[in-house]
């Protein structure tokens, strides 16, 4: 457990994918009100779940994490926070703050996990002072890790027969995709998806304020 004077409360940011060694990913997580970030390398089931959640990608049926959660909700056990040190070895692990009819109980648990769990009930990550420290940096402009709610996968592009798919079409093969649990897949139709519907609203606002100028009166 982290000494209470030592604790910071940090946040997840993004999740990157490492291009050289296939299938490792790290979460990347930044201290609230500061600028030191901390990167944790986790595999890919774990960043399959952390990225549908962040994406919202809708499964047919409960990931891992998700069955975790609505176990614990019903037998009334809450997560209040978990918190992420650093062993010896240099491998991050987690404890889990957990309450079950009022008595708090700490369960051990791979930092991945933690951080699963804790996106999806809303719980407060914290580290401390020394992991800050020790392997906190602080990003340039020439780095390339992701602003909040932004999953940087493989940066593979969504297949080149999906640019030529309407909104709507883009959506069906979404669904799809999660009902064949390729949650991956599913992930980018969704960016895909967002992308175009904000560049929609974009232009509606653009035209919209086009015309407005055209109907001023002189």
């Amino acid at each position: 457990m982290i000494d209470p004077k030592d604790k910071r409360l940090i946040q997840l940011i993004g999740i990157t994918y490492n291009q050289i060694e296939n299938g490792v990913y790290a979460v990347i997580l930044q201290e609230v009100n500061g600028t030191r970030r901390v990167p944790i390398i986790i595999g890919f089931p774990e960043a399959q779940s952390i990225e549908c959640k962040l994406q919202e990608i809708a499964t047919p049926r409960p990931l891992t994490h998700d069955l975790m959660v609505n176990l614990m909700s019903t037998f009334g056990i809450a997560l209040r926070e978990v918190e992420i040190y650093r062993l010896p070895s240099g491998v991050f692990a987690a404890e889990l703050g957990l309450y079950v009819n009022g008595e708090r109980r700490i369960v051990d648990s791979r930092s991945s996990d933690a951080i699963a769990l804790a996106i999806r009930v809303g719980a407060p990550i914290y580290t401390s002072v020394q992991v800050l420290d020790e392997v906190g940096f602080v990003p340039t402009d020439d780095d390339q890790t992701p602003q909040r709610g932004d999953v940087r996968t493989e940066q593979k592009k969504v297949q080149p027969k999906s640019r030529r798919l309407s909104v709507k079409e883009l959506e069906a093969e979404m669904q799809r995709a999660a009902e064949n649990e390729d949650y991956k897949l599913a992930a980018r139709l969704k960016k895909e998806i967002d992308s175009r519907n904000a560049e929609n609203n974009k232009n509606t606002d653009t035209i919209n304020e086009t015309d407005t100028n055209n109907n001023t009166i002189l």
